[in-house]
């Protein structure tokens, strides 16, 4: 019974502003402390009904979460590079958990965004507004894994509930603006989120894969980010600043959108994006 949690930061317990998880500044060294304490209260709650814990660092330079304070029977899966990136390992899961997830670019939600902070306003997976979350439940999806978990703030719980019905969600904090939430103490929202686990520990199974062609599309704050990402084959521009493609699984969709990414990052100037 193999549980990876694939931990995001924008959803951690207090945070509300984009220096609280900007590596290395002085409120992200903070943070990751806060950030650490929730994925193991997760830990422990899985820990607790005798699932193995596989946790896979998936915010900016994966390299957040202090392993020295990490329960000694967990495993992490740290650094970039990765092929699956947020989701590497779910190959070998039987359940996922989303831990620290935020709502998608162009909605409301604590520091909501994308993969991209600023760039993208918008994504869509087969026509419908894609979060992170909704793009990796559709991945995990594919190998058969349920989504049991997923925690953040409410925007995030209210996301998870159309893409993942089943999941348990535990919201640590409330929506006010991008940059403001009502917060919970640390030690509440550990121990919500340490009970969710183990309430989500019954949904822990493999199910039968969804496979199948999907579509996605990326809208840009500037033009030339579409027009950079569209050299990439199979990638379409499909208005000035949105480009489309289709792909024969999840899998490849996500990585094509990986490079989409990326090279839309190489795209933007420091002051003028």
């Amino acid at each position: 019974m193999q549980v990876l949690i694939s931990a995001d930061m924008e959803g951690a317990t207090g945070v509300t502003y984009p220096r609280d998880v900007r590596p290395r500044s002085e409120e992200w060294h903070r943070f990751r402390h806060l950030f650490t304490a929730d994925v193991n209260a997760i830990s422990l709650g899985l820990l607790d009904v005798g699932a193995e814990v596989l946790i896979n660092e998936a915010h900016a330079t994966m390299r957040n979460l202090v392993l020295e304070e990490l329960d000694e029977r967990v495993r992490m899966l740290t650094g970039k590079h990765k092929r699956l990136g947020m989701m590497e390992g779910i190959d070998q899961a039987d359940g996922v958990v989303f831990a620290g997830y935020h709502a998608a670019a162009g909605q409301r939600g604590i520091l909501a965004h994308t993969y991209l902070a600023n760039s993208i306003t918008s994504v869509w997976l087969d026509g419908v507004i894609a979060s992170e979350g909704r793009l990796n439940a559709a991945l995990a999806a594919e190998y058969g894994v349920p989504v049991i978990l997923v925690t953040g703030d409410d925007k995030t719980c209210q996301d998870a509930a159309d893409y993942a019905p089943d999941a348990e969600v535990a919201a640590l904090k409330t929506y006010i603006s991008r940059y403001s939430a009502i917060c919970l103490p640390p030690a509440r929202t550990q121990e919500l989120q340490r009970s969710a686990a183990r309430s989500a520990a019954t949904k822990i199974g493999k199910v039968a894969p969804i496979t199948g062609r999907h579509r996605i599309e990326v809208e840009f704050d500037a033009v030339q980010l579409a027009d950079a990402t569209a050299i990439i084959p199979t990638v379409e521009q499909v208005d000035h600043r949105r480009v489309g493609y289709s792909a024969a699984t999840m899998t490849e969709a996500m990585t094509t959108f990986k490079i989409v990414t990326a090279i839309a990052a190489g795209a933007m100037e420091e002051s003028y994006g």
